[in-house]
C-alpha cells in the first residue's frame, strides 16, 4: 500500500510505502484486550497470600490439625477414657499410634480429642472478643465525645486488671468449667479489638463516601456496620488469627497450672501438665501435646503474617 503526497514546497511528490512507515502502538482489537483477569479485593487478597509460601505451610498444619482433632478418635476406635493397665506406658507402635500412658489409655486418641477443647476455646474466646470489641470500638470511633471518653476509660480500666488474678477469683466463683473458662479469658481480652476498631474508624470516618451516606438518611448503626467495620475489616482479620493462638496457649498454660478445664475432660495444656512427670522415663507422652501446642500456635503467626503482607496496599503490584 503506497500514498502520494506534495511536500511543502509542493514542488516533488513524495510516495509513502509500508517500508517507510512504523506501525507504533497496537494493532486492531488488540488495543481493546483487557491483560489482566479483574479480581474483588478478596480474590486479589487470596491471590497474593497464597504466594507466601510461610503462610501457605501454616494453613497446611492448621488444616492437618483440624482434621486430626475432628476425625482422629474415628481413626482409632478407642475410647479416650478406657484404661487398660496390660498396655501401660507402650512406645508409639502401629496399634497406639502416640504410644499409651500410665494408665493404658491411648494416647493419640486423647490428643486429639484435647486439641478439640484447646481449639474450640481458641475459637470461641476469639469470637466473644471480636463481637464485643468492634462493637465498643465502633461505637466510640465514630460517635466521639463523652461516649468515646466512657468507653475509653472502662477499657483502661478493664484492661489494668491482672489477668491472671482475675482467673484464679472467677474459677473460685464460677468453678472450673469451660464457659466460665471462656468467660474469664474474655472479660478482658476485648479491650485490645476495641483500641485496635476505634483507631481505624477515627481515620476513615470523615471521608467522602461516610458524609455521602449521611447525607442520604443512613442512620449512625447503618453506617457503622455498612461503610465503616467493612473497611477495618482487613485489620481485624489480623487481629483475629494473632487472638486464636493466644487464646491457645492461655488455655494450655492455666489447664497447666491446674485452673483449666477439671478431669475427665481434658486438653492439650492438661495432658501436657499430665504427663510432665514421666518426661525422664517416657517422653514420648510429653511430647506430642507440646508439639500440637506449639504447631498449632506457629501456624497461626505464618497465616497471620501472611494476612499482614496480603492486605498490605502498599505491597500491591
Amino acid at each position: 500500500m503506497s500514498e502520494r503526497i506534495l511536500d511543502s514546497n509542493m514542488e516533488n511528490e513524495i510516495v509513502l510505502t509500508d517500508e517507510l512507515c512504523e506501525v507504533i502502538g497496537t494493532r486492531g482489537i488488540d488495543a481493546e484486550k483487557i491483560s489482566k483477569p479483574s479480581l474483588t479485593f478478596w480474590q486479589d487478597v487470596w491471590r497474593r497470600f497464597k504466594v507466601n509460601p510461610l503462610a501457605m505451610i501454616g494453613l497446611g498444619i492448621i488444616s492437618i490439625v483440624l482434621l486430626l482433632v475432628i476425625f482422629g478418635p474415628t481413626m482409632t476406635g478407642k475410647n479416650y477414657e478406657f484404661i487398660n493397665y496390660e498396655v501401660r506406658n507402650l512406645a508409639p507402635n502401629s496399634e497406639y499410634w502416640f504410644g499409651t500412658d500410665e494408665m493404658g489409655r491411648d494416647i493419640f486418641t486423647r490428643v486429639c480429642v484435647g486439641g478439640r477443647i484447646s481449639i474450640i476455646i481458641g475459637f470461641t474466646c476469639t469470637l466473644v472478643s471480636f463481637i464485643i470489641g468492634t462493637f465498643f470500638g465502633g461505637l466510640a470511633g465514630f460517635l466521639g465525645g463523652k461516649i468515646d471518653d466512657i468507653i475509653m476509660r472502662m477499657v483502661e480500666i478493664i484492661g489494668s486488671i491482672p489477668y491472671l488474678v482475675l482467673v484464679i477469683i472467677l474459677s473460685f466463683l464460677l468453678g472450673r468449667s469451660i464457659p466460665s473458662l471462656v468467660f474469664a479469658m474474655t472479660l478482658t481480652a476485648w479491650t485490645g479489638t476495641t483500641r485496635i476498631v476505634r483507631g481505624q474508624i477515627l481515620q476513615i470516618k470523615n471521608q467522602d463516601f461516610v458524609a455521602a451516606a449521611r447525607a442520604l438518611g443512613a442512620n449512625t448503626g447503618r453506617i457503622i456496620l455498612k461503610h465503616l467495620l467493612p473497611n477495618t475489616l482487613g485489620v481485624i482479620m489480623v487481629n483475629i488469627t494473632m487472638s486464636v493462638p493466644g487464646f491457645i496457649f492461655s488455655e494450655s498454660f492455666l489447664s497447666y497450672i491446674g485452673l483449666g478445664v477439671r478431669p475427665p475432660g481434658t486438653s492439650w495444656g492438661a495432658l501436657a501438665s499430665l504427663y510432665q512427670s514421666q518426661l525422664m522415663f517416657h517422653p514420648h507422652q510429653l511430647f506430642f501435646p507440646s508439639a500440637l501446642i506449639i504447631l498449632t500456635v506457629l501456624s497461626f503467626h505464618l497465616v497471620g503474617d501472611g494476612l499482614t503482607d496480603a492486605l498490605d496496599p502498599k505491597l500491591r503490584r
